[in-house]
């Protein structure tokens, strides 16, 4: 798993199309269906591994952006924690929680009961505290076990599945009729910019990664944030104005 979850690409992909085909025909001449009335995504034309390829592509690049305000790559969180309201078993299939929390389709969350864990991700939620995962329940938890939900700081899911849907979008339904990117996959991308360059300029924090770089939005804003090593950077320097220098003051 990445940044973000294949169910975060398959709904930003589905935003633009309801249907479409492939370009090419299969060996009986047909033109196969790519994304089936519903935003189902046909797994035979683009595979798990494919889309999970396309998330680590985009998380790459997420890396590479802000490596020099952050240590990355960036470490989930817990972000929610209640319990149980119910118990999970043959007769009932859905979670059901003690607390609510709003939660949305592709979320991550964790069953704790004992010495037993598991990891699963939201297909659909049916009210704030009613929800089905995405993959079967193994164990039967009990009303009082643990429940967290887990995620990397905001935005990075979001920036991860827009750059990995852009990018599929491009390559299986653009790039084989175009040369060009489709205007969709452009305005992914600048969604996705945005958010980076509000990372970078220290509008957006990213609450609990570790800060490693320099601010540098404000010229005349002299500090940085923790180095690993410790250290100290004088807080004497003082912009002077009304010339084009600058100098020491105390």
């Amino acid at each position: 798993m990445g940044y973000c979850s294949r169910i975060d690409v398959e709904r930003i992909i589905a935003q633009s199309l309801t249907s479409a085909t492939s370009p090419t025909t299969d060996e009986l001449g047909t033109l196969s269906s790519l994304m089936n009335i519903g935003n189902t995504r046909d797994s035979n034309l683009i595979p798990d591994d494919i889309v999970d390829y396309y998330i680590q592509l985009g998380d790459s690049e997420i890396d590479a952006n802000l490596s020099e305000l952050y240590a990355t790559p960036f470490c989930e969180l817990t972000n929610f924690e209640t319990e149980l309201f119910a118990d999970i078993d043959e007769h009932n299939n859905y979670i059901i929680l003690e607390r609510a929390c709003p939660l949305a389709a592709g979320d991550e969350i964790i069953l704790v009961e004992n010495d037993v864990e598991e990891r699963h991700t939201i297909k659909e939620t049916i009210t704030n505290s009613m929800f089905a995962t995405e993959d079967d329940i193994q164990y039967m938890f009990t009303a009082g076990a643990r429940l967290v939900r887990v995620s990397f700081p905001n935005p990075i899911r979001f920036i991860s599945a827009r750059l990995s849907a852009a990018n599929i979008y491009d390559k299986y339904f653009s790039a084989e009729v175009s040369p060009s990117t489709s205007e969709f996959g452009v305005r992914l991308r600048e969604l996705a910019t945005t958010d980076l360059t509000s990372i970078l300029s220290g509008t957006t924090i990213l609450h609990g990664q570790h800060r490693i770089g320099r601010r540098f939005y404000e010229s005349n804003l002299v500090d940085q944030y923790g180095l690993p090593t410790g250290g100290t950077i004088s807080k004497d320097m003082r912009p002077i104005t009304g010339g084009t220098g600058t100098g020491r003051s105390r």
